[in-house]
């Protein structure tokens, strides 16, 4: 109906009284507090560096309401003040998170990230094993909407692509072989030289080789039945090499989380110098 001049619409509760009270599940646990102080891999007085762990959001949002960003307010007495977040990590991605401990800081690593002189390192475990040991993906992306929600796509340039009307950005990832388990699973040391949503996992999918765990992109192909090989995501962000926003170079490194380590010795996967270096060249 159309209303007319005058009139008043109202829009009844949403909630019944007769439905049953949800209480939300508490953002911060005292536990998460503890594991805080764990998860500390530098500590100065400007830059905080952590392991995130996998299946933790960076901040929260409809689905979640546990996060980083709300462990590192209620902990911020803790570190003379709340961390203040500079990029981010997927929920199922672990490992390093840079946080800045002032404003001054908060500019500098925001500045080094968007001019490209940080430099980031991550480890993969991927389903089958790429044509080449190593090389370049240059692929743009896309994110796309369809019945199951948002994702990324891979394009074509070849497609003779408009990428501005197609809402496409460039995205170019270095990769490089550690270490192979018969051609069923690879170990990869991933160096994104762009930084999109989800640049990695498409990449990958790209490459015909998912990252294990990675049922949005890889779909069934990303699961191996294997005893020692958990159902998760096997992404970790290993290093980062970025300036210390007063003065040389931060240079950090996480260990892999448990899930990624029990994968590794099921595999019988072991590193060499390549696993470290990429970012070196």
């Amino acid at each position: 109906d159309r209303l007319q001049p005058g009139q008043s619409v109202r829009v009844p509760p949403l909630k019944l009284d007769s439905a049953p009270e949800r209480k939300a599940a508490p953002a911060v646990r005292p536990e998460d507090l503890v594991a805080l102080k764990g998860w500390i891999l530098h500590q100065d007085k400007s830059v905080i560096v952590l392991n995130k762990p996998a299946g933790l959001p960076v901040q929260g949002g409809t689905k979640s309401e546990r996060n980083l960003d709300a462990i590192l307010a209620a902990a911020a007495d803790t570190f003379g003040g709340r961390p203040l977040l500079v990029h981010r990590l997927d929920r199922d991605t672990s490992g390093v998170l840079v946080l800045a401990r002032n404003p001054n800081a908060a500019r500098a690593l925001a500045e080094a990230f968007r001019g490209k002189a940080a430099r980031k390192l991550y480890w993969a475990l991927v389903a089958g094993k790429p044509e080449r040991p190593h090389g370049l993906v240059d692929l743009p992306l896309a994110k796309r909407v369809g019945a199951a929600g948002e994702r990324v796509v891979a394009l074509d340039y070849e497609e003779d692509l408009d990428l501005d009307d197609a809402g496409a950005r460039r995205a170019k990832s270095r990769y490089r072989t550690i270490d192979n388990a018969a051609d069923r699973v690879t170990w990869l040391a991933l160096e994104p030289l762009t930084g999109r949503t989800h640049q990695l996992r498409v990449h990958m999918a790209a490459l015909g080789t998912p990252i294990l765990g990675d049922g949005k992109y890889g779909g069934s192909g990303a699961f191996l039945r294997m005893e020692g090989i958990a159902k998760q995501l096997h992404l970790h962000a290993r290093r980062i090499r970025i300036p210390h926003p007063e003065r040389g170079t931060l240079d950090v490194k996480a260990p892999p989380p448990p899930h990624f380590k029990a994968a590794l010795a099921a595999l019988g996967l072991t590193a060499d110098r390549a696993a470290d270096e990429l970012i070196d060249e």
